[in-house]
């Protein structure tokens, strides 16, 4: 697990992740970051964790009552929560980066990240816009896409960081037919066998026969199809208002979305506790939390580690 933004909520739903015994037991982990954060973190909000520094996780051993990290970063105490801050950038994607090595040597089969804070990661002059762009380069994936999964929905994203106006632009038939493909590849690897995909469309009523833009006619379209000239269960382009509605009541596997908030909106409703981000693809496991860094409420010891504790067992689920 890495340990997410340190001005964030990261530090602190990790400890009270790491402190619930029973759970940890089930699902163990250690964590890349910043020890003495952590050991802060464990102070104020789960006195009784005892925190311990690590060399690699060939050290790492499960310990009732223990949280074991590999330090990648030393941050000043005094660092300020709540607020954008390029040193906790730095550290964020230091330990992210460190993750990423272990993984590609093989001594980690997944990787949980605790959020980060994209803002920060800019300041700090990390040249990715988020988890999901870092993990493919550093791990040399080229085709990867980003899942959300909770209870009821799945939805994989065309587009992801990105301007509308920028995601519009980007959308072309051999992208389309990739995610497509993803979808369908993923969800099997999931233990579907025959995965049922709606993609829904990008203009409203999923562009009504050109009339509100004729992308869902001159891309979509084209990509399902070949799709399906290639076995795979894809149907649309269907309006993007409704097909998330038939997806829960069970007509779909998953919906690819065309863009970030078209697909996240719809699961973030039903619950960020139980929402799970899934970047599939890559050579190993990666999950995280539906949530960020919750800035307005880091440091007051109300934050909720549910979404981080179904992310870590959805990591081990996976492996």
């Amino acid at each position: 697990m890495t340990f997410g933004d340190a001005a964030g909520i990261g530090p602190e739903i990790i400890v009270k992740t790491f402190a619930e015994v029973a759970f940890l037991n089930a699902n163990p982990a250690f964590v890349v970051g910043d020890a003495a954060a952590l050991r802060r973190a464990a102070a104020r909000w789960a006195p009784s964790l005892h925190v311990e520094s690590i060399a690699g996780p060939e050290q790492h051993r499960p310990d009732e009552g223990s949280l074991q990290v590999v330090n990648t970063s030393d941050l000043p105490a005094e660092l300020p929560l709540g607020r954008v801050n390029a040193a906790a950038g730095r550290a964020a994607f230091a330990a992210i980066k460190h993750a990423i090595d272990l993984a590609n040597q093989g001594r980690i089969g997944a990787i949980c990240t605790a959020p980060i804070h994209k803002e920060a990661l800019a300041a700090a002059g990390v040249p990715f816009p988020g988890h999901t762009e870092m993990l493919a380069d550093l791990s040399g994936t080229a085709d990867y896409g980003m899942m959300l999964v909770n209870p009821q929905l799945r939805t994989l994203l065309v587009t992801v960081h990105c301007s509308i106006v920028e995601a519009v632009r980007k959308l072309s038939v051999a992208l389309e037919l990739r995610i497509i493909r993803l979808a369908h590849r993923s969800l099997q690897g999931m233990g579907i066998a025959r995965p049922r995909i709606a993609v829904a469309g990008l203009n409203p009523h999923a562009g009504e026969g050109g009339i509100f833009g004729r992308e869902d006619m001159d891309v979509i379209a084209p990509a399902v199809a070949q799709a399906r000239s290639e076995g795979i269960d894809a149907v649309g382009p269907l309006p993007g208002d409704t097909v998330f509605m038939h997806a829960r009541k069970g007509r779909y596997d998953i919906v690819v979305a065309q863009y970030h908030d078209q697909g996240l909106i719809p699961v973030k409703l039903l619950g960020v506790e139980d929402g799970v981000n899934v970047t599939v693809g890559l050579p190993f496991v990666r999950t995280s939390p539906d949530h960020g860094t919750a800035f307005d409420i880091a440091g007051l010891g109300v934050a909720d580690p549910a979404s981080l504790k179904t992310a870590l067992a959805t990591a081990h689920q996976l492996t």
